[in-house]
């Protein structure tokens, strides 16, 4: 028998490279995405991919209803920090009442399920000033509305663990970045901005916020490695980092992204990038993940960023 895997938002960056990862013969892929209409992923398995908005109770419950998963990885939300200031309300009914919406579908329709709720080490907020490495019992505090709604979403993962017996797992990822990321975020932006600048399609100015802060970041590839097997092997209930376990310098990935190129290119800090409120370090212990599921990250960030990079040529070119 085909297991069915559900995917929201299957069309989004770490959606549709988790969703390339399980394209395998025994499995019919199924997912949502929204704002924009699904793309072709050209996936082999069978796969059926909505436009659709999880905001919308009745139709994610429909869905839910009509395809009874035996899995699922519940993806879609806005997960911007930036936008989460300017969209506060859709931040919350996306990412709040969303994650409601399908976790009580699935209860009524799919209780058998595995589920992977995917949070963010934004939760944790401004609780590491040096580099110590954070672990998944170190306090949260929300310092967004991101963060408090992904905290919010962590709390509904336990209820409906606890009280409702679901197998829910919860993915506390830290930054990722790769091919096809959006340039709403800080490495896909920077490399974007060189592929025009390389093309003379953008001046020689390249405009970044704050560079001074730190940041764990992995790659996307080796993210959705470590959600297919937090699925499969994590225990229901609990916390999982998902990170390298190494924090480095904004200005140390500029200064790579830079050396990949050689037009000559002017830096300028633009204010209108700077945060309300950033969080000086992120690092994150890995230690539970790599002993419980055997997960390791294999990719070096200099791969990663040079892959973006490429990735962001091609496209100007395409």
């Amino acid at each position: 028998m085909k297991r069915k895997i559900f995917i929201s938002g299957a069309n989004g960056f770490v959606g549709s490279t988790l969703a390339r990862f399980m394209d395998f013969p025994e499995n019919e892929i199924y997912g949502t995405s929204f704002p924009h209409k699904p793309k072709p992923l050209g996936l082999k398995c069978r796969n059926d991919i909505r436009y659709l908005d999880i905001r919308r109770e009745g139709d994610i419950t429909e869905f839910i209803k009509e395809i009874r998963p035996d899995r699922v990885f519940h993806l879609a939300a806005v997960s911007n920090v930036g936008r989460s200031w300017e969209k506060r309300t859709e931040t919350i009914e996306t990412n709040i009442l969303g994650t409601q919406y399908i976790f009580e579908a699935l209860r009524i329709y799919s209780p058998q399920a595995r589920v992977l709720f995917v949070s963010s080490s934004d939760v944790y907020g401004d609780t590491s000033r040096d580099d110590r490495a954070l672990c998944e019992d170190d306090d949260t505090k929300a310092l967004s509305p991101y963060a408090y709604s992904k905290i919010v979403g962590e709390l509904l993962s336990r209820f409906y663990t606890d009280v409702e017996g679901l197998h829910i797992v919860i993915a506390r990822s830290f930054p990722h970045t790769g091919p096809g990321q959006s340039p709403a975020f800080v490495c896909s932006d920077w490399a974007y901005q060189i592929a025009k600048i390389e093309e003379g399609s953008k001046g020689p100015g390249m405009q970044v916020g704050n560079i001074e802060v730190k940041r764990d970041f992995s790659d996307v590839r080796d993210v959705v490695k470590a959600y297919a097997q937090l699925l499969e092997k994590g225990r229901q209930g609990e916390v999982y980092n998902v990170a390298s376990g190494k924090a480095v310098s904004l200005q140390k990935i500029l200064d790579m992204l830079l050396s990949f190129s050689s037009c000559s290119i002017k830096v300028q800090v633009d204010l209108q990038r700077l945060r309300k409120k950033d969080i000086l370090c992120l690092r994150g212990n890995n230690s539970k993940i790599r002993k419980e599921t055997g997960w390791e990250p294999e990719i070096s960030l200099r791969q990663t960023l040079e892959d973006l990079l490429e990735y962001w040529r091609n496209e100007k070119n395409s």
